[in-house]
């Protein structure tokens, strides 16, 4: 798997994350963002925020919650084009107001995609 500055997340984040799963593996993660697993791991590393559990075995079960501050890194690292210094100060100060502007681009895609939907039915 490569880096993908493509990844449409909050699609990837409708469809793959099923309301009854609790839990996500590394790989199911990694699939989700276009990201290497070995990204995950670094950034775990970098971001007190990404700690996901670990079962006795050491495979890594990252949550929902987990899964939203990867986003948050995501956004920051690959698609603005931040250092990670860059994102790590930036979460840091403006945790809340950076969700709020990432909830506002999730809504954004759907209505995008609503629209570009009904333009298609209009055209049938």
């Amino acid at each position: 798997m490569s880096d993908s500055k493509n990844t449409n997340i909050s699609d990837s984040k409708n469809t793959n994350m099923s309301d009854s799963k609790i839990f996500f593996s590394i790989s199911e993660v990694a699939r989700l963002f276009g990201l290497n697993e070995s990204t995950l791991r670094f950034w775990e590393k970098e971001f007190d925020s990404i700690q996901p559990k670990k079962t006795t075995k050491g495979f890594r079960q990252y949550t929902k919650a987990d899964i939203e501050n990867i986003r948050m890194v995501y956004h920051l690292v690959k698609e603005k084009g931040m250092t990670l210094v860059g994102a790590k100060k930036l979460i840091r100060d403006n945790k809340r107001k950076l969700s709020t502007k990432l909830e506002l681009l999730d809504r954004l895609t759907t209505i995008k995609e609503e629209l570009l939907a009904i333009k298609a039915e209009i055209k049938e």
